[in-house]
């Protein structure tokens, strides 16, 4: 397999996975630490916002690139086997039957009030 099919394929197991993590999120097994990351990352990848917006060069899309797979492996590693695997069952189903990914105003709101918190943080600073 050459580089772009290796890259296609990874980028479709992490699109499986942040959904696997949705599912997982609402699955009665999961641990609460797991459910607690899985959700962040989750509601992270849905958002419809960047943390680091993408047309500031190179910058913008580590969080799409290195970031968002990173916490995503790392919730999954935290997924019981037995969940992960109905998890990711279903998330096969899910993307066979619906093709789109859902949205989330959480994921949104939090990045905005993270962008909020560091503009205020920002502010204290220079004014000091």
């Amino acid at each position: 397999m050459n580089f772009g099919g290796n890259l296609k394929a990874w980028a479709k197991r992490t699109r499986r996975d942040g959904m696997t993590l949705w599912l997982a999120g609402k699955h009665p097994r999961t641990p609460w630490h797991a459910k607690a990351l899985g959700i962040f990352v989750v509601a992270y990848a849905l958002s419809p916002i960047d943390l680091i917006p993408d047309f500031i060069p190179v910058l913008g899309y580590i969080d799409d690139v290195l970031l968002l797979p990173v916490l995503i492996l790392l919730a999954i590693k935290l997924l019981p086997s037995d969940v992960l695997q109905e998890c990711r069952r279903e998330a096969d189903r899910w993307m066979e039957t619906r093709g789109a990914r859902p949205r989330s105003r959480l994921g949104m709101l939090m990045v905005v009030g993270i962008w909020m918190a560091l503009g205020a943080a920002a502010f204290v600073w220079l004014v000091r």
